[in-house]
C-alpha cells in the first residue's frame, strides 16, 4: 500500500504442556519457549511497530517467588529492544553461574521468563500515543495467584463511552478512558466475583484459607467469566489472557473480524495472529492448524487440558477482507490465492483502459505487497491474450503464412520493474515546499524501458486510501519516463467509509474517495444532499447505537463507481503532468469472488458487522462537516 497505515496489533501465547527439563533434553535448551516466542513475534512484525512486550509466567512457585516477569518496548525496535533485555538478564546469569545455568530445575528457581507460559504482543497504536503505558501486555496484580491477570489483544471496541460507565456503576475508578483498561477491568471484575463466589463456597464447607486458593484454582469457570465481561462489548477483538495460577485463555469476537489461530500437541499449545507463522515457528502443516471460531475462546487449563469453547452467540461471519487484501502476510496459502484472484480479475477493466492495447503497454507494481495481486493481473492478461491470438489465428481461415503465425504468436505482455523503493528519506527540511520535493524522490524508477508517448503504463497497488503518496510521489516521477496514459489500478474497492475495528481509518476527510463524491456533488449543485446527509446524522447523536443508521451512504448514491474512480483521477493528478492518468479500483463483487469466506467489507460498503460502527461512520461525517479533526469513537 503506497499510503502507508496503521493497523491491527499481533498476539502470540505459548503453553508449554511438559515441564521444561522435557525441553533441555529434547531440544537442548530450557529456553525453548522463550525462543519460540521471539519467533512468533519476528514472524508477525508487519502487525506492530510502535511497540512490544513479552510476559513469561511460572507455574507452581511457592510463595516469595516472583512468578510473572514482564518486559516492553516502545522504542523504534521494540521487539528487539525487549528480547535484549530478556536475554541481558539471562546472559548475566549464565556468565556467574554457567555450571548451573542449563539445569531447568535451577533456572525456573532463580531466573526471569524461565516457565511455561508466555504472552508476547506487537503493537500498533490507532491514535499515536506512542507511550509505554499503552504497551501490551497489560496486568491487573493482586495476592492471589487466581485473581492476577494479563491480557494483551488485537481489538478496538466502538461503545467504550457505555462501558466506562458500566464499570462506574460497578463502583470502580478506571485509570484511563480507553479499551484497554475498560477490557482490563471488565475481564479483572469478573475474574473478582468468580473467585469470590467459589471463596464463600469453600468457607462454608469448613475449608482454610490455604486449602481454598488451590480448589479456587481448579474451579474458576473461565468460560463463564469471560461471556459475562464480553457481554457489551461492541467491536473487533482477539484477545488472550492469563491467569496468575497458570489458565489462558485466547477469545475471538463474534463477528470474527480479528483473526485468530492455533495449534496444540502433546509438548505446546501456541496460538497467533497468522496462521504461517506458526506454521514457520514449529515447523507443521497448515491443516493442523485451526482457526478460532467468531465467538468462541481457546482456554489452557492449568492442568494441560486444552478446549475451544463458545463465550458469545456467532454472528454473520465478517472477517475483515482487508486483512487479506493487505495487512496479513502473504505466506499464508489461502491469502497468497486470494491476492491473485483479485489481480486477475482486475483484467477486464485493465485491457479495457488501455483499449486493448497490449503491444504497447507495459504491466508493473507498486509496492511489493502488491506483487501478488500483479502476478494474479498477469496470468489474468495472458489467458485473455491467448484466447485474442487463437482468434486471430482462427480468423486467418488457413490463409497463413510464417511470417503472420510468427507477428501473432509472439506478441507477449511487457512486464518490468518499473519502481523501486528509496532508502528512507528523512525529512529533515522544515519548509512545506522541501518536504515535498524530498516526498517526490521516496521512489526511484527504472529508464529507458517506456516508449516516449506511446507507451500505456499499468501499475498494480493493493489498495488506494488517502492518495497522498500518488500525488505527490508516485505519479510525477512514473511521468518521468513519459508514458502516453499511466494506469493505477487497486486490487482493492473504493474504500469510502472510516474503520472502527483497529485501523487508523477515522476521519472522513482523508479518503480520496469520499473527497471525490463530495466535490462531484458541489460541481453538480447538489450541495442540498450534503446538508440533508449532515442534519439526519446530527438527529441520530443521542440515540442507542442499535438505533442509528448509516446515513453517510447517500453521499455516494448519486454516482456510478466509475465516476468516482474518474473523479479520483483528476484529484490525484499533480499540475504538471504530461501524461493521461486513469484509476482502476476493484468491484465489491469481484471482491467477494475472490474472498468468499472473509466478508467484512465495510470499508467499501459501509455495511457494518456491529451497531457500533453505524454510529461511528456517522460520528466521523458529523466531524467532517463540523471541522471537527478528532476520533469518531
Amino acid at each position: 500500500m503506497s499510503d502507508q497505515l496503521k493497523h491491527e496489533c499481533g498476539i502470540a501465547m505459548i503453553r508449554l504442556l511438559k515441564p521444561l527439563e522435557y525441553y533441555q533434553e529434547k531440544y537442548g535448551s530450557w529456553r525453548y519457549g522463550i525462543q519460540k516466542l521471539y519467533l512468533l513475534m519476528e514472524k508477525q512484525h508487519n502487525r506492530g511497530q510502535e511497540g512490544a512486550g513479552a510476559v513469561g509466567l511460572k507455574l507452581d512457585m511457592p510463595p516469595g517467588f516472583k512468578y510473572i516477569h514482564r518486559e516492553r518496548s516502545c522504542s523504534d525496535q521494540p521487539i528487539k529492544d525487549v528480547f535484549d533485555g530478556v536475554y541481558k538478564e539471562l546472559a548475566a546469569a549464565e556468565a556467574k553461574n554457567p555450571e548451573k545455568f542449563n539445569d531447568p530445575v535451577w533456572a525456573k528457581e532463580n531466573l526471569p521468563f524461565a516457565g511455561e507460559l508466555y504472552l508476547g504482543h506487537l503493537r500498533y497504536g490507532t491514535f499515536g500515543r506512542n507511550s509505554i503505558d499503552f504497551v501490551h501486555p497489560v496486568m491487573r496484580e493482586n495476592n492471589w495467584k487466581s485473581r492476577n491477570l494479563v491480557l494483551a489483544g488485537n481489538f478496538n471496541l466502538t461503545n467504550v463511552d457505555e462501558l466506562f460507565d458500566l464499570l462506574v456503576g460497578l463502583g470502580q475508578h478506571p485509570k484511563n478512558y480507553t479499551d484497554t483498561v475498560t477490557i482490563l477491568e471488565k475481564v479483572g471484575h469478573y475474574l473478582d466475583e468468580e473467585n469470590q463466589m467459589l471463596f464463600r463456597q469453600y468457607k462454608n464447607d469448613g475449608l482454610t484459607n490455604q486449602e481454598i486458593s488451590p480448589r479456587i484454582e481448579e474451579s474458576i469457570d473461565i468460560q463463564h467469566v469471560l461471556s459475562s465481561a464480553s457481554r457489551d462489548w461492541d467491536g473487533g477483538y482477539a484477545i488472550a489472557g492469563l491467569f496468575g495460577h497458570g489458565d489462558s485463555f485466547v477469545m475471538r469476537d463474534p463477528w470474527g473480524i480479528r483473526p485468530a489461530f492455533y495449534y496444540h500437541d502433546d509438548e505446546i499449545v501456541v496460538v497467533a495472529s497468522e496462521r504461517p507463522v506458526i506454521q514457520t515457528a514449529l515447523n507443521v502443516r497448515a491443516n493442523t492448524i485451526k482457526e478460532i471460531a467468531p465467538g468462541n475462546a481457546v482456554i489452557v487449563r492449568k492442568n494441560g487440558d486444552v478446549a475451544e469453547v463458545p463465550v458469545r452467540v456467532a454472528q454473520k461471519r465478517k472477517s475483515c477482507s482487508f486483512e487479506r487484501i493487505y495487512f496479513s502476510r502473504g505466506s499464508d496459502k489461502d491469502i497468497y490465492k486470494e491476492r491473485k484472484k483479485l489481480g486477475e480479475l482486475l483484467t477486464p477493466a485493465i485491457l479495457e483502459s488501455v483499449d486493448h492495447d497490449i503491444k504497447n503497454t507495459v504491466f508493473s507494481f507498486i509496492p511489493n505487497t502488491a506483487e501478488t495481486a500483479f502476478y494474479g493481473m498477469m496470468e489474468g492478461v495472458r489467458r485473455r491474450l491467448m484466447e485474442e491470438k487463437k482468434q486471430q489465428i482462427h480468423d486467418l481461415n488457413g490463409s497463413w503464412t510464417e511470417e503472420k503465425l510468427q507477428e501473432i504468436i509472439s506478441v507477449e505482455p511487457r512486464v518490468e520493474k518499473i519502481a523501486i523503493k528509496d532508502v528512507k528519506m528523512r525529512t529533515f527540511i522544515s519548509n512545506d515546499e522541501g518536504r515535498d520535493d524530498l516526498v517526490g524522490h521516496v521512489y526511484d524508477v527504472t529508464y529507458g524501458i517506456v516508449k516516449n508517448y506511446e507507451d500505456n503504463l499499468v501499475v498494480i497497488d493493493d489498495s488506494i486510501v488517502r492518495g497522498t503518496t500518488l500525488k505527490q510521489s508516485i505519479l510525477r516521477i512514473l511521468d518521468r519516463l513519459h508514458p502516453k496514459k499511466i494506469v493505477i489500478v487497486s486490487s482493492a474497492p473504493q474504500i469510502r467509509y472510516p474503520d472502527c475495528y483497529g485501523i487508523d481509518m477515522t476521519r472522513m476527510g482523508e479518503f480520496i474517495a469520499f473527497n471525490a463524491a463530495i466535490a462531484m456533488l458541489k460541481e453538480r449543485g447538489m450541495e442540498s444532499v450534503i446538508d440533508e446527509t449532515y442534519k439526519k446524522c446530527k438527529a441520530q447523536e443521542n440515540l442507542p447505537k442499535e438505533e442509528v443508521v448509516n446515513f453517510v451512504k447517500e453521499i455516494y448514491k448519486p454516482f456510478t463507481p466509475e465516476e468516482v474512480s474518474d473523479k479520483i483521477a483528476v484529484l490525484l493528478t499533480p499540475e504538471v503532468m504530461n501524461a493521461e492518468v486513469k484509476i482502476v479500483y476493484q468491484t465489491v463483487e469481484n471482491l467477494h469472488v475472490a474472498c468468499p469466506e472473509n466478508t467484512g467489507d465495510w470499508y467499501f460498503t459501509g455495511n457494518y458487522p456491529t451497531p457500533g460502527g453505524n454510529k461511528v461512520v456517522n460520528t466521523s461525517f458529523i466531524n467532517y462537516c463540523e471541522g471537527n479533526d478528532r476520533r469518531a469513537y
